[in-house]
C-alpha cells in the first residue's frame, strides 16, 4: 500500500517506497517513522460520504515526504490540495478541507491537554479553575456535567466546510477548547435562568438546535457568553442631547460598547448646526461634524479588545442644516479635519421628505437649536403627523423668526444621496415614520434612528435609555417545516434568558434592557430554503406564508413566557396591550389580509396578549449575518447569494464559497448580482409585514449592459432606475436600506469591508 501511494501521490516515489528511511515530526515534537497508511486513513475519513475521491486527494499531495517533514505540513498540504480541486461541479472538496482543518484542531488539542472529547466535566472544571469559564457554570453538579457531556456528538464537527471551520475555530473558540464543548457550554449557560429542575432538559434542547446548526447565536453571545463578565448584546443605539455633558457622556458610552464588541448607532440630530449660536454668540457652532469625528476616532481607539476597530453608525435627520456636509464626511476633497472615514453615515428620512422628492418640491434645512429656542419645538423627537404640522409651522417663520436655514430642491438632495451611495455604499436610509408607526411603545417615547446593521431599534432617551438588543437567527437551510415552531420557541426563550445573563456596558442600556426586554430572532438561509423547494424570490405567497409562521410562533412564545415570567415592564399602554399585533397593526388588518383558518390563531393570540401580556417588546429582527452564515453553512440573511460559486480572498489565500445545496439545486440559486432589485424590495416588504423590528436590506445594482434587459443588450441601468427602486422600498413599507452595492465591468465594488460581526449572529 505504501508503494502504491508513493507512486501516485508524490514526485519522490522511490523514497517513499522505503518508508522506514523517512522520519516525521509529530505534533508533540517526537519523531516517528512515516506511516503512509495513517495518511490514507485521514484522507478516507475526510472524504467519507462526500462526492470526493480519496485517491485523487492522495494523488494531489505535493509535500516532499522527506525526513524531518512535520505532520502539520502534510495536513496543510492536503487542505490546500482539497481547496484547489473545489469547483461548482465538485463543491464537496470544501467540506473535505473543513474536516481536515477540524482534524488538526482535534490533534492539537489532544497534544496540549491530553484528551479530546470524552471528559467534558474535566474541561469545565479546569476552565473554571483558570478563570476562563463563567462562574455560573457551577450551577451544575459534576454528575449533571457528566450527563451533559454524554450529549456531545463529535461527528457534528464534520459538518463545516473550510470557511466555516476556520471562522469557528479562529474567532470563537477559547484555547484548548473543542467546538462541541463551546456550544454545549453556551447551551448550559443559556439554561441557567430556568428553574433548577428544568435546566438540563432545556440545555439539551438548546445544544442540539445550536450544534446541528438550526439556530445561530449572535457573535457576542457565542464569543462572550462563556467568559466572565461578557456582554451578550449585539445592537445599541444612543442619542446625543445638545449639551457638553450629554455629548461626552455618549462618547464615553460608545467607547464602553465598542470595548465589549457591540455595534453602536448614535443619533446627533439634536445637536445645533454649523453656524448656530453658542453662549449667545452667532456663527460660533461647529455643528455635528466635529462630534461625528470624535465618534469616528473613538471607534478606532477602542478596538474591541484588539480584535477589530469599533463599528459606529451616526444618524442625522434629513431636515438638519448639516446634511450636505454630512453626506461629504467621507469624501477625499475638503477640510480633512472635518472628515470621518471610519463611521457609517445614516440618514433619518421622513415621509414628508420622500413625498417632496416625488413631487420635485423644495425642502428646508434648519438648525434644531434655533427651532427649539425660538419656536419651542424639539424637531428631532417628532414623526408622522406631528412632525408635518411642526415642519409647516417652521417653514411659515422662515426669514423672520427663523434666520438660519437653507431651501433646496428635495430631488437634488436625493440625487446627492444616491451619488454618495453609488460611490461609497452609504449613507444608509432609515425611514423614520415607517419605523415609528410600527413601534409598539409609542406611549413611552420614540425611535430616533437605526442600529449599525439597520435591523434593530426601539425607544431611546438621551442619558436615560439606550436601545440594546440580543440576537439569534433561524437557519432556514437546516429547518424543516415541522421543526419551525420548535425552533422559534427555542430562539425566543434562549434570548429572553440572555437578558438575565448579560452585563450591559452602561446604565442607560441596563435600564432599557430591564424595561423593554428587546430581542431579535432573525433568519438566514432563505435562498437555500427557496432553492431546495425549486422556488424563487418571485414566489411572494410562499415567502409570505413562511414569515407569517415565523412571526406567529415567535410572538406566541413571548406571550407564553409572560404567563410564567411576567410581561415586560412597559407593557401597559403599549400597542400590544391594545390587542394590536406585529407592527402595531390592529386585528382588523389581519382580518383583511388573511384567510379565515389563519386569522383564527392571530385573533386568539391578540386576546391572549391582552390577558397575559407579552414578555418582550420587540421580538424579531433580521440581521445581515455575513460572517456567521459561513459558520452556519448557508446563505447570508434573507437575500439571494451574490454568486453561486466564488473565491473569497483571505489572509492565507483564496477560499471557495458556495451555498449548501449547490450540487442539486444549481439553477435554483438565482444570483443577486443579476436579479432586478425591485424583486428584492418586494420580497423584503413581504417579510417585513411579519417582522416587528427591521430587516437588513442590501441592494446590489449591476451597471453592466443587458443584465436586466435581455431584449435590449445595449441598455444598462440608469440613475432613474435606482431612484425608482429606492422610492419603491419606501412605498412598500421597508423600514431601512442598508448598503447600496454596484457591479460594474464584473467588479464587485462595495462601500464597506467585512460584514458586521456584532450583528452577524
Amino acid at each position: 500500500m505504501q508503494s502504491t501511494l508513493a507512486a501516485t501521490s508524490v514526485p519522490n516515489a522511490s523514497a517513499i517506497a522505503t518508508a522506514t528511511a523517512i522520519e516525521v515530526i509529530r505534533r508533540d515534537g517526537t519523531i516517528a517513522p512515516l506511516d503512509v497508511t495513517k495518511i490514507r486513513k485521514v484522507v478516507n475519513w475526510a472524504c467519507d460520504r462526500l462526492d470526493a475521491n480519496a485517491i485523487e486527494l492522495e494523488a494531489g499531495l505535493t509535500t516532499r515526504l522527506r525526513s524531518g517533514v512535520t505532520t502539520r505540513e502534510i495536513q496543510d498540504n492536503l487542505i490546500d490540495c482539497a481547496l484547489g480541486m473545489c469547483s461548482p461541479s465538485e463543491p464537496d472538496w470544501r467540506y473535505v478541507a473543513g474536516r481536515l482543518h477540524i482534524w488538526s484542531l482535534w490533534k492539537d488539542t489532544l497534544v496540549r491537554r491530553g484528551y479530546q472529547y470524552g471528559d467534558y466535566a474535566r474541561t469545565v472544571r479546569e476552565k473554571l479553575a483558570a478563570g476562563e469559564y463563567d462562574a455560573r457554570m457551577t450551577a451544575y453538579s459534576p454528575t449533571e456535567l457528566k450527563t451533559a457531556g454524554s450529549w456531545i456528538v463529535p461527528a457534528w464537527d464534520m459538518d463545516y466546510d473550510y470557511a466555516g471551520a476556520v471562522l469557528l475555530t479562529k474567532r470563537y473558540l477559547l484555547d484548548d477548547e473543542l467546538p462541541q464543548e463551546a456550544l454545549l457550554t453556551c447551551a448550559l449557560l443559556l439554561a441557567t435562568p430556568e428553574a433548577p429542575e428544568d435546566r438540563l432538559p432545556w440545555a439539551r434542547r438548546f445544544y442540539e438546535a445550536i450544534a446541528q446548526r438550526k439556530l445561530s447565536l449572535a457573535t457576542p453571545i457565542l464569543a462572550n457568553l462563556r467568559v466572565p463578565g461578557g456582554s451578550l448584546s449585539s445592537c445599541f443605539i444612543t442619542s446625543m442631547d445638545d449639551d457638553l455633558e450629554s455629548i461626552f457622556g455618549t462618547i464615553s458610552d460608545t467607547a464602553r460598547i465598542s470595548k465589549n464588541g457591540g455595534g453602536v448607532g448614535v443619533n446627533v440630530s439634536r445637536i445645533r448646526a454649523t453656524g448656530s449660536w453658542v453662549m449667545g454668540k452667532a456663527n460660533a457652532s461647529g455643528g455635528t461634524i466635529p462630534w461625528t469625528k470624535l465618534l469616528n476616532d473613538t471607534a478606532i481607539a477602542v478596538n474591541q479588545g484588539g480584535r477589530r476597530a469599533g463599528a459606529v453608525t451616526v444618524s442625522l435627520d434629513v431636515w438638519h442644516l448639516d446634511v450636505p456636509e454630512f453626506l461629504e464626511c467621507q469624501t477625499e476633497n475638503g477640510d480633512q479635519r472635518r472628515k470621518a472615514y471610519d463611521i457609517f453615515p445614516q440618514l433619518v428620512v421622513t415621509d414628508e421628505f420622500m413625498r417632496r422628492v416625488e413631487r420635485a418640491e423644495t425642502w428646508t434645512l434648519v438648525d434644531p437649536y434655533e427651532v427649539r429656542t425660538k419656536l419651542g419645538i424639539e424637531l428631532a423627537e417628532l414623526w408622522g403627523d406631528k412632525f408635518e404640522v411642526a415642519y409647516a409651522e417652521i417653514e411659515s417663520h422662515l426669514g423672520d423668526t427663523i434666520q438660519l436655514y437653507k431651501k433646496i430642491d428635495a430631488r437634488d438632495l436625493f440625487k446627492e444621496i444616491m451619488k454618495s451611495q453609488v460611490e461609497t455604499g452609504m449613507p444608509y436610509l432609515w425611514f423614520k415614520d415607517t419605523a415609528n408607526r410600527t413601534n409598539p411603545n409609542q406611549h413611552e417615547g420614540y425611535i430616533p434612528g437605526g442600529n449599525l446593521c439597520q435591523e434593530s431599534w426601539s425607544n431611546v432617551k438621551p442619558g436615560e435609555e439606550a436601545h440594546v438588543c440580543n440576537l439569534t437567527s433561524l437557519n432556514l437551510a437546516n429547518i424543516d417545516e415541522s421543526e419551525l415552531g420548535d425552533a422559534c420557541e427555542l430562539s425566543v426563550r434562549l434570548l429572553d434568558n440572555t437578558i438575565e445573563l448579560t452585563e450591559t456596558p452602561f446604565q442607560a442600556s441596563t435600564t432599557h434592557n430591564a424595561k423593554y426586554r428587546t430581542i431579535g430572532v432573525g433568519a438566514m438561509g432563505l435562498a437555500d430554503w427557496l432553492a431546495k423547494r425549486r422556488l424563487t424570490y418571485k414566489d411572494l405567497d410562499r415567502i409570505d406564508t413562511l414569515f407569517e409562521d415565523i412571526g406567529y410562533h415567535c410572538t406566541r412564545t413571548s406571550m407564553e413566557l409572560a404567563k410564567t415570567r411576567g410581561a415586560y415592564p412597559a407593557f401597559e399602554g403599549s400597542e400590544w396591550s391594545k390587542g394590536h399585533l406585529i407592527g402595531a397593526k390592529p386585528l382588523s388588518w389581519y382580518a383583511e389580509n388573511l384567510e379565515a383558518d389563519r386569522l383564527d390563531r392571530w385573533a386568539q393570540l391578540s386576546r391572549d396578549i391582552q390577558q397575559f401580556g407579552i414578555r418582550n417588546s420587540h421580538i424579531t429582527a433580521i440581521a445581515p449575518n455575513t460572517s456567521s452564515s459561513l459558520v452556519q453553512g448557508c446563505t447570508a440573511s434573507i437575500l439571494p447569494t451574490y454568486s453561486r460559486f466564488f473565491y473569497d480572498k483571505w489572509a492565507k489565500g483564496t477560499v471557495p464559497i458556495a451555498p449548501p445545496f449547490i450540487k442539486d439545486c444549481f439553477w435554483f440559486y438565482h444570483e443577486n448580482k443579476s436579479i432586478e432589485q425591485t424583486q428584492i424590495v418586494k420580497a423584503v416588504a413581504t417579510m417585513q409585514k411579519w417582522i416587528d423590528t427591521g430587516i437588513s436590506m442590501e441592494l446590489i445594482f449591476n451597471l453592466n449592459a443587458g443584465v436586466y434587459f435581455p431584449n435590449e443588450p445595449e441598455r444598462s441601468l440608469k440613475a432613474k432606475d435606482i431612484f425608482e427602486t429606492l422610492v419603491l422600498a419606501w412605498k412598500q413599507g421597508c423600514k431601512a436600506i442598508y448598503y447600496i452595492r454596484t457591479v460594474q465591468r464584473d467588479d464587485f465594488k462595495e462601500g464597506a469591508g467585512e460584514g458586521c460581526v456584532s450583528c452577524a449572529n
